[in-house]
């Protein structure tokens, strides 16, 4: 039974809450995901860079992303600094420099705090990879419409509110999390993020066992 505070029935809640995951798993954007993947390991191939945003949580995430697509992947960790290992994604969290992104949100606008640090950085062949609960963060779409100048690869995650088409309409490929409950969406890019890695790591250990037992 749930207890109830006030008029809430905090039982009931966390149901719903976890439910909604339990439904909505059979309506994962598979397509996309594998999508998303095939980008970056294409950028990885190229020897090109990820570059990952977003705000609030999805600034934590865009460092939890940068850590598990690089660590969570890698192949010979730990290996004596001497000797080679195969190469690894190269992903960047452009969330994390507070002094960065305090000076360009203080002496430009918090809309310029991603894109200015693209102009820096961005090539044609990186990818970026922008995330957005609401699909609506003005410094998210601003950098989104910076990479496509430069032909860099558009990726985005974002969940159902109306918003998310602004993210979707300026992403080469678009995962949308099937709510429009912020939590749950942020949930949602979390379970992603550790698909993304999965699938990725399988994909470099394959790629290094084909090449190790290729002729010589």
């Amino acid at each position: 039974m749930g207890c109830e505070t006030g008029a809430v029935n905090q039982g009931d809640l966390i149901a719903a809450y976890l439910d909604h995951f339990a439904t909505a798993a059979f309506a994962a954007p598979m397509i996309e995901l594998e999508q998303m993947a095939d980008a970056i390991w294409a950028t990885y191939l190229s020897r090109d860079t990820v570059y990952v945003f977003g705000n609030g949580a999805c600034a934590a995430l865009s460092a939890h992303m940068a850590t598990d697509l690089s660590k969570g992947t890698a192949v010979g960790l730990g290996m004596p600094p001497q000797q080679a290992t195969a190469p690894r994604i190269r992903v960047v969290s452009l969330a994390d420099n507070t002094a960065l992104l305090t000076a360009l949100g203080n002496d430009i606008g918090y809309e310029y705090v991603f894109v200015e640090q693209l102009r820096g950085l961005l090539r044609p062949g990186d990818a970026v990879l922008g995330l957005s609960g609401s699909g609506g963060s003005p410094n998210v779409l601003r950098a989104l419409e910076y990479a496509r100048t430069v032909r860099a690869r558009r990726l985005g995650l974002t969940g159902r509110m109306a918003s998310a088409t602004e993210l979707v309409s300026r992403c080469e490929i678009a995962v949308q999390a099937p709510s429009s409950m912020m939590e749950q969406i942020e949930d949602w890019h979390v379970i992603y993020n550790h698909v993304l890695t999965v699938l990725l790591r399988a994909r470099l250990r394959a790629h290094m066992a084909a090449a190790h037992a290729a002729p010589r």
